[in-house]
């Protein structure tokens, strides 16, 4: 029986390349799943399912609820703002009292890193981390490397460039454990004052120019600047920011090969990334969409002791 070796998907950093494997391969067989008209399998029908989330969130929540869904399982939505944590309840109490209307897996956003990690101490149930603070997005880095890999196949050597607000994104973190398990090459891209310190120490390159970084890399994935997850003032504005660190055709058109452009949403148009970047062929982000769901799919399927 082919299964994952962690009971929990806590984040990238906790699993193996094999494990990356095997959710890419239950992936690819997924996607196909999705393209037929009836695009519903009942491999988790037995199989109760609750979303909570204590952060806000429209294509994460919306992707994993359209997973389960496919996948024929009952599934729970909590809201965080009615919640009782509201009222002082604390996390592993109101997990466990949803747990206790037998409930089998959770899916879960938090604002603070670590809590998945809390979570599973105390609980039984299978935890999907589905974004904690600024520390992992582990189905978002699963399905932007699924995404890579189908545009340039083995990811072995593939130099990787992740452009952006570094310091605050959970998704840039969970990418570069992602990409180095698979083998490829990442560089970093950015202002000084959103580039964590300890970056290099990932094994990772570090750069300042985004031109020069384009004609270094095979694939741009771009990330917004998180306002909303900055307690101070990182750079002096965004427009300045869009002169120095935006990715524009122009900058696209002068080099001389074609890479691919990505963005795991959602986009500041005109900041990090030109309308006529993401709406172009060198753009791949729909496909991430799309891959979304077939990857949440394969996760929960194997966590869920299905694989075969």
């Amino acid at each position: 029986m082919s299964l994952l070796s962690q009971k929990h998907l806590l984040g990238i950093e906790h699993i193996t390349k094999e494990d990356i494997k095997l959710i890419f391969e239950t992936a690819t067989e997924f996607k196909e799943v999705l393209q037929r008209k009836i695009k519903k399998v009942p491999s988790l029908r037995d199989i109760t399912i609750a979303n909570l989330f204590f952060e806000n969130s429209t294509r994460t929540r919306i992707s994993f609820e359209l997973a389960e869904k496919r996948l024929s399982a009952d599934v729970i939505n909590f809201s965080a703002a009615s919640s009782s944590t509201k009222k002082g309840e604390t996390l592993i109490d109101t997990v466990n009292n949803i747990l206790a209307m037998k409930v089998d897996m959770i899916v879960m956003r938090h604002p603070n890193p670590g809590a998945h990690l809390l979570l599973s101490k105390h609980i039984d149930a299978q935890i999907v981390n589905a974004g904690d603070g600024t520390h992992e997005h582990p189905t978002q880095a699963l399905l932007d490397a699924f995404s890579m890999q189908e545009q340039l196949g083995d990811l072995k050597g593939k130099k990787i460039a992740i452009f952006g607000d570094i310091k605050h994104s959970r998704v840039a973190l969970s990418n570069i454990y992602c990409l180095q398990k698979l083998g490829a090459k990442v560089k970093v891209c950015g202002p000084p004052t959103l580039i964590p310190k300890y970056i290099e120490s990932l094994g990772v390159e570090v750069s300042y120019n985004a031109q020069e970084t384009l004609e270094w890399c095979d694939v741009a994935n771009i990330l917004r600047i998180q306002l909303e997850r900055q307690d101070i003032k990182y750079i002096p504005s965004l427009r300045e920011y869009n002169i120095a660190f935006g990715i524009t055709k122009k900058m696209l058109d002068s080099l001389d090969k074609k890479i691919v452009v990505m963005h795991p949403g959602p986009m500041n148009r005109g900041v990090e990334i030109e309308s006529d970047v993401a709406d172009s062929e060198h753009s791949i982000i729909l496909q991430q969409v799309e891959n979304g769901v077939a990857i949440r799919m394969a996760v929960l399927y194997l966590l869920a002791g299905k694989g075969s």
